[in-house]
């Protein structure tokens, strides 16, 4: 067995989530959950089936996503892994319900910053152990900093007043 590390790229100014699910019927329940969780989403889905014909299975309504999603299920290779490229929309507006799907048992990431995938590559396939999402800390917020995360969340929002 080998271990790896496998950078993932998606379009710019948009936000991946990544998970594992344990059904081929996840693809149709995901886009249905993003479809109606956000009206006139943007979004593609891709699903690494896992046995079978073991095809990526693709849904969206964005070609430009769809085909950045199956970069990355490509890239990583893993079977019953899931991404999916969000734009004009955060992953808050959805991850509640993508946890909720019954086939959905692990979500590795929800971000927009740089995602690195550790996948363990043996002789029958690979497997997602983590991911690397983002950068380390480079300090501890002052009061500066603080003001600015409150102000950033009431900008996006997420913050009443």
């Amino acid at each position: 067995m080998t271990i790896e590390s496998v950078k993932l790229a998606w379009s710019e100014g948009c936000n991946i989530i990544v998970g594992q699910s344990h059904f081929i019927k996840t693809v149709e329940d995901l886009a249905e959950i993003l479809v109606s969780a956000v009206p006139n989403i943007k979004f593609g889905l891709a699903f690494n089936e896992a046995s079978g014909p073991c095809l990526i299975r693709t849904e969206g309504t964005d070609p430009a996503l769809v085909a950045d999603a199956v970069g990355c299920a490509r890239a990583v290779a893993a079977g019953h892994s899931f991404y999916i490229v969000l734009r004009d929309c955060y992953p808050i507006n959805v991850l509640n319900q993508i946890k909720a799907c019954q086939e959905v048992y692990r979500v590795f990431c929800a971000t927009a910053n740089p995602v690195e995938v550790i996948v363990a590559k043996s002789e029958s396939g690979n497997g997602i152990l983590g991911v690397v999402d983002g950068e380390r800390p480079k300090g501890v917020e002052n009061e500066g900093d603080r003001a600015d995360r409150k102000g950033m969340l009431r900008k996006f929002g997420y913050k009443f007043c």
